[in-house]
């Protein structure tokens, strides 16, 4: 609870202990009148100075105003009707205060949510000149420079480790709480924790473009970006406020006058004091207070989980999701080629991979570092010669005297070799040594250990269709597809085959619900500001699709976005019942003031009591 939020606690006993006191005083008309101005000033000081402030800026129609106008309404008919009875009027703003503070609770609480991951960026960093250490601001640091990360430190910018073996706490960024284990030559993110060694760091991006400095940046924006429900509320607090004054003037002055002219006596004090409680019981805070603060709870949730939501609208959107697709390489499987098996060899596997390695060596193409990490060992290149690179073939060189050809079947074709065809998904690569077919290495990309469970996760949520899109060829798309249960599996595409085929399946979606689509690469960003709902990779994505993305996924779990929409929901879910609930009270009070059937107290419950219940309900959003 924040300092301004006990002195409010305090005036609000001492306000209340107060009142009761009075209600039993033997003290009448203007004394006790003036007795009950007391807690009436000590729990209302701040809503009466608002009030005028409005007014004199001309914005009096708020809550401050309703407030206002109606407790001392209260007063004025006490006084008329000389019944000593304040304890309404100090009621009403008792109570409205316990709801401020009810609402002010929630709201930190959800703020101390975001803060903790605006938290993750440290202001300061070591950087290593020479021999020594030398604490600058991260602004300060260029990319290429060296810093020194202790334990129990953040790190302060993403780089490369040079030097040290530790275990990083990546929980503020990702939601993991499993620390990762980094050795020199490992990536490191800003914000991570390191835990136990010192690392000696290579930056790799100035500090205001690294890891930590985009995710404040996302999470500052997301609030200026409301939701269709936010801004319905906008304009209906903006409608209503006016008409329920209006008609609250209306209510207050029209009866008396027919009865006036009708010739019976016009009650003057009952309307007044049916005006005054339709006015508080017209108060729109529940819905204006609770609804933005749904989405920012859900916002708040969402970002403790390691999903970086960039606006309520989009939180609203995703909620809607019906279809899902996917791009594959680094989305659904890790966009990290493996040798998988070896198929049809003439000599042992692991002589096999060696010569594939040394004839592989000179390249820096994708496959060829597969090759080199399934060889594992050091290669030495003063034995291979006679080096001949074939585009779109392979690579044909002598290892060691001996002649060796590794590509596709177009190599094997072309230097009069016949080989065998492959039907296990993935890239083939074709040896020959010594004029002869040696067999075949198959390297494949492997799916992520999450994306099934992603897959089926969302179709339990109540997705229709799941597409995956790759620029792979059908049969290695296909088998990806058949693993992980997806509907539909588009392949041999482009960058612009990609745009075109979310253009198709937008048309052919449900009205009323969302696209969503899912990437990581730079080709990839086109989609991304295509679908309705963009999702970005974060961990190992593009910055191009981080930027064009509307939600971003820290750790790159493909299951994260099926816990993304179950969160949309719930605070959708939160934000439709708050709505319901809020207007239906009112309304129902609203009309039972009118008629006469309602007190202050009703109103006082009409008012407060709602406000308190929505802003507790939205609270819920939190926990996600």
């Amino acid at each position: 609870m924040t300092k301004k939020q006990r002195k409010t606690l305090i005036r609000i006993i001492l306000a209340a202990v107060l009142t009761v006191v009075l209600h039993f005083l033997p003290v009448t008309g203007i004394p006790r009148f003036c007795l009950y101005l007391i807690p009436y000033f000590i729990i209302g000081y701040d809503i009466l100075r608002k009030a005028v402030i409005g007014i004199k800026n001309g914005q009096m129609l708020d809550e401050n105003f309703l407030m206002a106008t109606a407790t001392i309404g209260a007063f004025a008919i006490a006084l008329a009707d000389d019944s000593g009875d304040f304890d309404e009027a100090v009621a009403v703003m008792l109570f409205y205060q316990v709801g401020e503070l009810f609402q002010g609770y929630a709201v930190g609480k959800s703020r101390r949510s975001i803060a903790e991951l605006m938290d993750i960026r440290p202001d300061r960093a070591f950087i290593l000149r020479g021999d020594s250490v030398e604490e600058v601001d991260p602004d300060e640091v260029e990319t290429g420079s060296l810093i020194v990360v202790d334990p129990g430190e953040k790190v302060p910018i993403d780089g490369i480790v040079e030097d040290g073996i530790s275990t990083v706490n990546t929980a503020a960024l990702t939601g993991e709480s499993l620390p990762r284990d980094i050795c020199p030559g490992d990536e490191v993110i800003s914000g991570s924790v390191n835990m136990t060694g010192r690392l000696t760091i290579r930056t790799t991006k100035p500090a205001g473009e690294s890891t930590a400095a985009k995710i404040i940046e996302l999470v500052e924006e997301s609030g200026a970006k409301k939701s269709r429900s936010e801004q319905f509320i906008t304009r209906f607090a903006r409608i209503y406020t006016p008409a329920v004054c209006g008609s609250a003037l209306a209510l207050a002055l029209l009866p008396p006058v027919v009865r006036l002219i009708t010739g019976l006596s016009p009650e003057w004090h009952t309307w007044v004091y049916r005006a005054l409680t339709f006015l508080v019981i017209s108060c729109p805070c529940a819905l204006v207070v609770s609804i933005p603060l749904s989405f920012f709870a859900g916002i708040g949730g969402a970002s403790k989980k390691g999903i970086l939501i960039k606006g309520a609208n989009y939180l609203e959107s995703l909620s809607k999701a019906s279809v899902a697709v996917f791009d594959k390489t680094g989305t659904l499987t890790r966009g990290v080629f493996d040798v998988s098996d070896i198929h049809h060899g003439i000599m042992p596997n692991e002589a096999l991979i060696r010569y594939a390695a040394y004839v592989e060596s000179p390249s820096s193409h994708p496959i060829s570092r597969s090759i080199q990490r399934a060889y594992g060992n050091a290669v030495d290149r003063s034995i291979i010669t006679d080096i001949q690179e074939i585009g779109g073939h392979g690579i044909c060189a002598k290892v060691d005297g001996v002649p060796v050809a590794a590509g596709n079947g177009k190599l094997m074709q072309k230097i009069g070799v016949e080989h065998h065809e492959c039907h296990s998904p993935g890239t083939i690569v074709h040896m020959a040594v010594d004029g002869a077919y040696a067999g075949h290495i198959v390297i494949s990309d492997c799916v992520k250990d999450t994306s099934a469970e992603a897959i089926r996760k969302l179709k339990a949520a109540g997705v229709k269709k799941t597409v995956m899109l790759t620029g792979d060829n059908e049969k290695t798309g296909r088998a990806v597809g058949d693993e992980l249960g997806i509907d539909m599996v588009c392949a041999d595409l482009l960058p612009a085959d990609k745009v075109a085929k979310v253009e198709q399946l937008l048309s052919e979606k449900p009205e009323g619900t969302t696209l969503i689509f899912t990437g990581d690469g730079i080709n990839d960003a086109p989609v991304l500001s295509r679908a309705d709902i963009g999702i970005a990779m974060g961990g190992l994505g593009s910055d191009a699709a981080i930027e064009a993305a509307d939600v971003v996924i820290m750790d790159d779990d493909p299951a994260k976005i099926a816990e993304g929409l179950r969160i949309s929901r719930k605070c959708m879910g939160i934000v439709r019942a708050n709505i319901v609930f809020a207007i239906g009270i009112k309304l129902l009070c609203l009309i039972l003031g009118a008629l006469g059937f309602a007190n202050m107290w009703l109103a006082i419950f009409a008012d407060v009591g709602v406000l308190i219940l929505c802003v507790i309900n939205a609270a819920r959003a939190l926990r996600a």
